[in-house]
């Protein structure tokens, strides 16, 4: 499949210039703003869509949940579906098959509607990501791939300091259905970008579906898969329901939380940056120790968010830690899958929101319980990391012998 591109991208991309390979990825990061916002704008806006609807704060959470497992659906099936077209026309299909989902939201009349209309979205984002982190990693030498990666990525970090506040703004002022308007409109000069400075690829590759999905025969890719699931599904328990978290524990206003959720981009942003450079100079010693910094500060947040300057602070350092693991993880996976890169990468993203769904399932639970109750869920998604620790030791060992 997409290893068609790593062998024709080979003869193609040397011959074009450093600036125009530099708009290229740029036009994926534009990308991954768009898919970025659309995935975690509902978080900032729980509150009011369900008061609007009339659904529990647990019930609103399940939009995040269905987003999450749509991409684990989607990100395999059309990956393999798209097999047999070049990776730009991919690209753009999964662009167009995202903008109507956003459209659809953006007419929403009620629950069902727009469950569904993030379930379409959803189907097109696992597998930009995947083929697009092939895209962009194919374009630089080897010792670069991560930091390219990065680059990529930072398109959905950036969301997450301009995009979901603003758009939570917006949906508070002018109601939850107009920052799909927005996404809307980023997704098709998205389009637009990518038609204009990605160049088109031709079909090459003589490997047959069954050979590519023996890939999930091989240990350690099952492995790289575990340690995303596990490494990123405990930072999903906690930020799916951050907002109430901020509101009722530790006592901030709606647009104190909105403030704060920039400053979570902001830290999310350094994050990916500081992982990209991290993976690109030792991969699983650094990411052992994000996880194990990240599981420190998810754990100490039960304490820490009772106080408003602590948990400032902490989300801060949440934030970086969170989105430090991303390109490891992503890098980790390609180099473990040789042979079928964009299919693994389209299943690490589904990995990734197997992470987020059962996180924000999860979290769900301890915040509907009596017992427990949202101060609980901190603590909770540490146990979940600490399990993708032990997975990344074990990963770690195998690679040792």
């Amino acid at each position: 499949m997409e290893n068609n591109f790593i062998e024709t991208q080979s003869h193609e991309w040397p011959q074009r210039t450093a600036r125009s390979l530099s708009w290229a990825i740029y036009a994926l990061m534009l990308s991954t703003f768009a898919f970025g916002m659309a995935e975690f704008i509902i978080i900032g806006l729980l509150p009011n869509v369900a008061h609007d609807l009339n659904v529990s704060i647990s019930s609103a959470g399940f939009l995040v949940t269905g987003y999450a497992l749509g991409i684990v659906i989607g990100a395999p099936l059309l990956t393999v579906v798209t097999g047999k077209l070049s990776p730009k026309s991919v690209l753009l299909l999964l662009l167009a098959l995202f903008t109507l989902g956003n459209v659809l939201a953006a007419i929403a009349p009620n629950y069902l509607t727009l469950l569904l209309a993030r379930i379409i979205a959803a189907f097109a984002n696992g597998a930009f990501f995947g083929i697009g982190t092939v895209v962009a990693t194919e374009m630089v030498a080897p010792d670069k791939r991560a930091s390219a990666f990065a680059t990529m990525f930072t398109g959905l970090t950036l969301a997450n300091i301009i995009g979901v506040p603003l758009g939570t703004f917006l949906g508070q002022q002018a109601g939850w259905h107009s920052p799909f308007w927005v996404i809307v409109a980023l997704s098709l000069l998205a389009f637009m970008s990518i038609t204009f400075l990605i160049p088109r690829t031709q079909h090459t590759s003589t490997s047959g579906l069954g050979q590519e999905f023996r890939i999930l025969g091989r240990k350690q890719v099952l492995l790289a898969l575990l340690m995303t699931t596990f490494g990123f599904g405990g930072v999903f328990t906690i930020f799916t329901y951050i907002t109430p978290f901020l509101e009722r524990i530790t006592g901030f206003s709606p647009t104190a939380v909105s403030l704060i959720l920039v400053l979570f981009g902001v830290a999310s942003t350094l994050g990916n940056i500081i992982g990209g450079k991290a993976a690109d100079w030792k991969l699983m010693r650094s990411l052992l120790v994000s996880l194990v910094l990240l599981a420190l500060i998810e754990a100490l947040f039960t304490i820490t968010g009772h106080n408003m300057i602590t948990a400032v602070v902490t989300i801060f350092l949440f934030g970086i830690a969170a989105f430090a693991i991303i390109p490891m993880l992503q890098v980790r996976i390609v180099d473990k899958a040789k042979g079928a890169t964009a299919l693994a990468a389209a299943f690490n993203a589904a990995a990734f929101n197997l992470g987020n769904a059962g996180g924000a399932f999860l979290g769900g639970i301890i915040a509907a319980s009596p017992q427990l109750g949202l101060n609980a869920i901190t603590w909770v998604g540490a146990v979940v990391t600490v399990v993708g620790i032990l997975i990344t030791l074990w990963s770690m060992l195998l690679d040792r012998h």
